[in-house]
C-alpha cells in the first residue's frame, strides 16, 4: 500500500540505515580504511554525504558511474586516435599543437577515469571491470601504432604520454590521502600552494630575463629588428636536470669489466694486451672514404655495408694494418676497445688536383693561394637550440666564453639565427651548399670547395650516417660516384655502425638505442662521442706537429648527436668532452691560427617543450651559433668587416650566410668578393625579413 503524504514521516535514523555506507566500505582504496584520527571520520562522512545527494538511489547510481565510465573512455581513445596522425616533416610542422593537444585531453579524461576508482562509491565488479577495460585500451592503441618515424610515431605518444599521466595521477594521489588524513589540509595546502606559486614566478622570470642571453651580450630589442613571437613562457627551465628521462637509466657508461690496452705505434704496429687469458681477436674496420653513394644509404644499408666488409682476424704482435684503416675493434672475452689513428699521415698526403670537369675554382683563381690561411675547425651540435647551449652545458659556455681573448682570438655570437626548415634538412644544405633546392647536377659539399683549395680535409659522422649520400644523393645521377674520395682525406664513420649502438635489424632510430635514443649513447664503455673527439685530436697533433714551414691548412668537422632526442637530456653527457676540447684548444695556442664554429642546425624539435609551449617553438627556430676568429684574421676583415660581424649579432641570419662565409675563409686572404658581401663579415640589412632571408613563411618566427 502505497503512502499518503500525510502520513509520511521523515525518520533520519532509518535514511541513515538504508543509504548510509558499512563500516567496511568496499568503495574505498585498500588503504583508506587504514586511515583514522586527524579528524577524518567527519571528511568521510561529508564525503558520503556528497554522494548520497548527487548520486540518488543505487541503481542510479550504477547507470551514472557506467555513463561516465563509458563516456570518458571513448574522450581518452578518440582524442589518443586523433592524436597519432602522421605525415611528413610539414605535416608535423604545421599540427604539432593539435595533435598534443589531442594527446592532453586523452591523458585527462584517463586521469578522471582513475581517479573515479577511488574517489567514487563503486562494487567490486565495477572497479574491476573498469580495470580490465583500461588496460584493453591501452593495448590496442598501442598496438595500433607503436611507430618511431613522422607517419607513424604511436612510440613517441606513449612516451609523452607517460610523461604527463604518471606524474598527475601520483600528485592527485597524495593529495587525496593527505585530505583524508592531515587536519586542515585544505588550509594547509592553500597556503603551500600560495607558497609555491610565489617561487615559481620568480624563478620564471629569472628564466625568462636569462632565456636571451648569450656570452657577453644579449638579444636586444632594436627598432626595425625583428621580434621572437608569441609569448615565451620558459616553464621547461623549471625542470631539473635529468627530470624528463630519469626513467631511462644512468647517464654514465658502465666501464668494461676487464682491461684492453691497445694503440698503434710510430711504425704503424697495432700493440694489444689483455688483463685476463683470454684470446686477443681484432676487427679492422673498412675505410668508408671511398665508397660510392649507393653504398652509404641509410635504414640498413650503411651500417649492414660496414659490418659485412669488417675482417676479424686473430691478434698476433706486431700485428701490421693496412694503411688506409682508420679504426679497429680489439676484442677479448666480453671487452672490447676501439682503436683509431690517422692514415696516411698528413705529411704523407699528395697534393690535391681537383678534376677539371668538377673543379669548384674559378678560371681566375686558380693559381695557389700565398698568405696566412686560417685553419677551420667546424663542430656541429644537431637540433641544439640558442637557449638549450646554456640550460645543458654549462661547463662548455664557460669554456667557449674563455676563448674570447681580444687580440688573439674574438667570439661572434648570433641572437636572431633562424633555421631554415622543420629538421636537418634545408638548414644544412644551406650550410653546406649555399642552396635548399641546388638547380646545378652533381652538387659537391662545402669540404670539396676546401680541399680543392689545397686544404687538409676530415669529417667526423657519429651516428653511421653520410650526410652527403642523405642530402645529396637525389641529385646525383650516378649512384656509383664517390662524394667522399672527391672532397675527404680522411672519413670517421664505421665504429659508429657497430650492433652495439646502431641497430643492425629494426629501427635504428629508436628511442633506446641509436643516435637519436633517449639514453646515455654508449659503446664499449665510453660516450660514442670521445671516440669522435680522440680522432679529431689526432688529426689535430698529426697536423700541426709538422714544421710550421710545412703545414698545409685543414678543415676539420664532427657531428655531434647528442642534442637530437625527444627529453632534451642526453646532451648533458657531452658538457664535460666539449669543456675539455675547447679548453685545450684554447691552452693549446690553436685558437690563434684557427677559427672555430660551433653552431647547429635548429633547436629541439619534439618533446614537450615543443609540443605545448611556445617558448619550445621559438627555441626550435633559433638554433645556436658562435664563431671564434683568431685575432690576426679579425685585424685583416678591416673596420668594415668588423662591423659587419658585430651588427649581424643582432641582425636576422640563416646557414645561408654560414656558407658564404665558409667559402670566404677557404679563399683567404683573397676571396670572391660576391662571398664576401653574403657572408657574415657584410652586414645584412637591417630591418631584414623572413623572405629576405629566404626563410618560408611557414617557418618564420622573427617578425617585425
Amino acid at each position: 500500500m502505497v503512502e499518503s503524504s500525510a502520513d509520511y514521516k521523515y525518520d533520519a535514523q532509518s535514511f541513515d540505515a538504508k543509504h548510509t555506507a558499512p563500516a567496511k566500505s568496499e568503495h574505498l582504496l585498500p588503504f583508506a580504511n587504514n586511515f583514522g584520527g586527524g579528524g577524518s571520520s567527519g571528511k568521510w562522512r561529508l564525503l558520503r554525504g556528497l554522494r548520497a545527494a548527487s548520486v540518488g538511489v543505487p541503481i542510479r547510481r550504477v547507470n551514472l558511474n557506467g555513463i561516465l565510465f563509458f563516456g570518458l573512455s571513448c574522450i581518452w581513445a578518440t582524442s589518443y586516435i586523433l592524436s597519432l596522425h602522421g605525415g611528413d616533416v610539414v605535416f608535423i610542422n604545421n599540427n604539432i599543437g593539435i595533435l598534443g593537444g589531442e594527446l592532453v585531453i586523452s591523458v585527462l579524461a584517463l586521469t578522471l577515469m582513475v581517479t573515479m576508482l577511488y574517489m567514487r562509491r563503486l562494487r567490486k565488479t565495477t572497479r574491476r571491470n573498469v580495470l580490465v577495460l583500461i588496460v584493453l585500451i591501452s593495448t590496442a592503441l598501442y598496438f595500433r601504432d607503436h611507430g618511431e618515424r613522422f607517419e607513424h610515431h604511436g612510440f613517441y605518444n606513449v612516451l609523452i604520454f607517460l610523461v604527463i599521466f604518471i606524474p598527475l595521477n601520483l600528485v592527485i594521489a597524495a593529495l587525496y590521502m593527505l585530505f583524508m588524513t592531515v587536519p586542515n589540509f585544505i588550509i594547509i595546502l592553500g597556503v603551500s600552494t600560495i607558497g609555491l606559486l610565489c617561487g615559481v614566478t620568480v624563478a620564471l622570470r629569472h628564466y625568462m630575463h636569462v632565456f636571451d642571453q648569450g656570452m657577453f651580450d644579449r638579444l636586444q630589442d632594436i627598432p626595425g629588428e625583428c621580434k621572437w613571437q608569441g609569448a615565451n613562457y620558459p616553464l621547461v627551465d623549471l625542470l631539473p636536470p635529468g627530470t624528463q628521462n630519469f626513467w631511462a637509466g644512468s647517464m654514465h657508461c658502465k666501464s668494461n669489466d676487464n682491461t684492453i690496452t691497445a694503440s698503434f705505434d710510430a711504425q704503424g704496429y697495432l700493440k694489444a694486451s689483455c688483463s685476463t687469458n683470454d684470446a686477443i681477436y681484432v676487427d679492422i674496420l673498412p675505410d668508408t672514404r671511398t665508397w660510392p653513394l649507393r653504398a652509404k644509404s641509410k635504414w640498413q644499408v650503411f651500417n649492414h655495408v660496414v659490418l659485412n666488409t669488417t675482417v676479424r682476424a686473430d691478434y698476433k704482435e706486431p700485428m701490421a694494418i693496412e694503411e688506409k684503416i682508420q679504426a679497429v675493434v680489439v676484442r677479448c672475452g666480453s671487452a672490447s676497445k676501439i682503436v683509431t689513428r690517422v692514415s696516411p699521415l698528413p705529411s704523407r698526403l699528395a697534393e690535391y688536383t681537383p678534376p677539371e670537369d668538377t673543379d669548384t675554382r674559378p678560371l681566375d683563381l686558380r693559381a695557389p693561394i700565398t698568405g696566412k690561411r686560417p685553419n677551420v675547425m667546424f663542430l656541429f651540435l644537431d637540433a641544439v637550440s640558442h637557449r638549450q647551449f646554456y640550460r645543458r652545458l654549462k661547463k662548455s659556455a664557460k669554456a667557449l666564453a674563455s676563448l674570447h681573448q681580444p687580440g688573439k682570438s674574438e667570439l661572434t655570437e648570433l641572437y636572431r639565427h633562424h633555421s631554415l626548415g622543420f629538421s636537418t634538412d634545408n638548414s644544412t644544405k644551406a650550410m653546406y651548399i649555399g642552396s635548399i633546392n641546388p638547380g646545378r647536377v652533381n652538387p659537391l659539399p662545402i669540404w670539396a670547395y676546401f680541399r680543392d683549395r689545397g686544404y687538409v680535409t676530415a669529417r667526423v659522422e657519429t651516428s653511421c650516417e653520410d650526410w652527403a649520400r642523405t642530402y645529396l644523393g637525389y641529385y646525383h645521377r650516378r649512384k656509383a660516384y664517390s662524394v667522399g674520395a672527391r672532397s675527404l682525406d680522411y672519413e670517421l664513420s664505421s665504429p659508429f655502425c657497430m650492433p652495439e649502438y646502431y641497430p643492425a635489424v629494426g629501427n635504428s632510430f629508436g628511442n633506446f638505442k641509436g643516435p637519436f635514443s633517449i639514453t646515455a649513447r654508449c659503446l664499449y664503455g665510453r660516450h660514442v662521442h670521445e671516440y669522435g673527439f680522440d680522432y679529431v685530436d689526432q688529426l689535430r697533433h698529426e697536423l700541426r706537429s709538422a714544421d710550421s714551414s710545412k703545414r698545409r691548412p685543414y678543415l676539420l668537422m664532427l657531428n655531434l648527436m647528442e642534442g637530437h632526442e625527444g627529453t632534451g637530456e642526453v646532451l648533458r653527457t657531452l658538457d664535460d668532452r666539449l669543456s675539455q676540447f675547447l679548453a685545450d684548444f684554447r691552452d693549446s695556442g690553436e685558437a690563434e691560427d684557427t677559427a672555430l664554429f660551433l653552431l647547429s642546425d635548429h633547436g629541439l624539435h619534439m618533446g614537450l617543450n615543443m609540443a605545448f609551449l611556445n617558448s619550445g617553438k621559438i627555441e626550435h627556430k633559433n638554433p645556436f651559433f658562435s664563431m671564434v676568429l683568431p685575432g690576426w684574421l679579425h685585424e685583416q676583415l678591416g673596420d668594415e668587416g668588423r662591423r659587419g660581424l658585430r651588427l649581424n649579432e643582432q641582425r636576422l641570419t640563416t646557414a645561408f650566410e654560414t656558407h658564404y662565409t665558409l667559402r670566404t675563409l677557404a679563399n683567404w686572404p683573397s676571396y670572391d668578393q660576391g662571398d664576401y658581401a653574403k657572408s657574415l663579415f657584410a652586414a645584412v640589412p637591417a630591418g631584414r625579413t623572413c623572405e629576405e632571408a629566404g626563410i618560408g613563411s611557414n617557418v618564420c618566427r622573427c617578425r617585425s
